[in-house]
């Protein structure tokens, strides 16, 4: 029995030594495999897919999500008919579900695509700078104006005419004026328009520039009177056109007595929010 005891001694002792350098080789390369172990070069690099780029269609029209109310929704200071102005604005509503009309002001330059029986394409594409927006409602219409052929072209447009298949803004900005109707005394450089214009890109929550540049008359006379001070004209240069003296002389038609009418203050503010939450409403369903 002792005899039995002391081989079995020996042979766990045997085991013993075999398995404490096993563990202790395993315990330095474990550790020498995380600190000082070189890479396998033999092994090639695993491969990493670039990231998947973002294609930006340019072409596509990019909304605006500026708060921007078409000024023929907001009716006249006058004795109108609520019941009137609202038949026709949902009359306008389902017009601008079909066609879309942009946002666009005075200055700004737009092509109109419109059918016209006498072309040869059936369709006919005119591209102008806004002069003028006028009337409300269903009677709302825009002026185009352009050089063609060393000739002044102008077009009126009703703005919610069946016969208007498109309405693009090629470049998209404000006026130092609300009425651009004196480029057709000033020279025609201001009011030449590429007919192949390309869109301008303009980001959809910024600001719409405002082009601050005054233009040249031709030597008079005029179709208006510019230079009085009813018209309040911010974009001639009348210092180029017009001496010191008939400047003064303009001055005697001024009407200081009328910034002081309080008939004439008109706030639509309260009215501008109820109409835009309604047609904002109605366009989405």
């Amino acid at each position: 029995m002792a005899a039995c005891t002391g081989r079995l001694d020996k042979i766990m002792f045997s085991l013993r030594l075999l398995r404490a350098p096993k563990f202790q080789n395993e315990r330095f390369i474990s550790t020498s495999h995380c600190c000082l172990a070189p890479v396998n070069s033999s092994e090639p690099p695993k491969f990493i897919p670039p990231a998947k780029p973002v294609i930006i269609d340019k072409t596509q029209i990019v909304v605006s999500l500026r708060k921007f109310l078409s000024p023929e929704f907001i009716p006249p200071r006058q004795r109108t008919v609520a019941f009137k102005f609202a038949v026709e604005r949902k009359d306008m509503i389902s017009r601008r579900k079909v066609l879309d009309i942009p946002e666009f002001y005075v200055g700004s330059i737009l092509a109109v695509s419109m059918a016209d029986p006498s072309a040869s394409g059936k369709t006919n594409r005119f591209v102008g700078i806004c002069i003028k927006r006028g009337g409300s409602g269903l009677g709302a219409t825009f002026i185009l104006r352009n050089i063609i052929d060393n000739q002044g072209v102008e077009i009126c447009y009703e703005l919610y005419s069946p016969r208007i298949q498109k309405i693009e803004v090629l470049k998209l900005e404000k006026r130092l004026d609300d009425n651009l109707m004196y480029l057709r005394d000033a020279l025609p450089e201001y009011s030449t328009v590429d007919p192949d214009m390309k869109p301008a890109l303009l980001s959809p929550t910024g600001e719409v520039p405002v082009n601050k540049i005054k233009v040249k008359m031709r030597p008079k006379p005029w179709s208006k009177r510019w230079e009085r001070p009813k018209f309040n004209i911010q974009g001639i240069r009348f210092d180029q056109c017009l001496t010191p003296e008939q400047m003064e002389h303009a001055q005697k038609w001024a009407e200081p007595w009328r910034e002081y009418d309080m008939l004439k203050e008109y706030d639509t503010t309260k009215l501008e929010e109820e109409i835009f939450s309604e047609v904002q409403k109605e366009m989405s369903k």
